[in-house]
């Protein structure tokens, strides 16, 4: 009696590019400023875990620093004091350090 009856509206039948525009550009703002800068630092880790020798300063990701005295293919033995050899994951190195680090701590 007082209800009119509601009637669909009718839309453009086809998929308009105009309503994917802004998904689009979110899209490429988050690989521009989230996933490439994340690739690039993980490729320069791994390149930097490949190159490491016996020798070599670095500090663990638990801040750990020490001095390479045994490469294996997953582990390493870090001396982190006269004596003292610990063994860790080649993925638990954080960063290489500059020779000579180590004597100025």
């Amino acid at each position: 009696m007082f209800i009119t009856p509601a009637y669909a509206a009718t839309g453009p039948a086809g998929l308009d590019l105009m309503s994917f525009l802004p998904m689009i550009a979110i899209f490429a703002v988050f690989w521009l400023l989230l996933i490439r800068p994340q690739q690039k630092k993980a490729k320069e880790h791994q390149k930097m875990l490949s190159v490491l020798e016996k020798g070599d300063e670095v500090v663990t990701q638990g801040g750990v620093a020490g001095r390479v005295t045994k490469v294996g293919e997953a582990f390493l033995a870090v001396e982190i004091a006269n004596g003292v050899e610990i063994q860790v994951q080649r993925s638990a190195v954080s960063g290489k350090l500059e020779k000579g680090t180590l004597k100025s701590l």
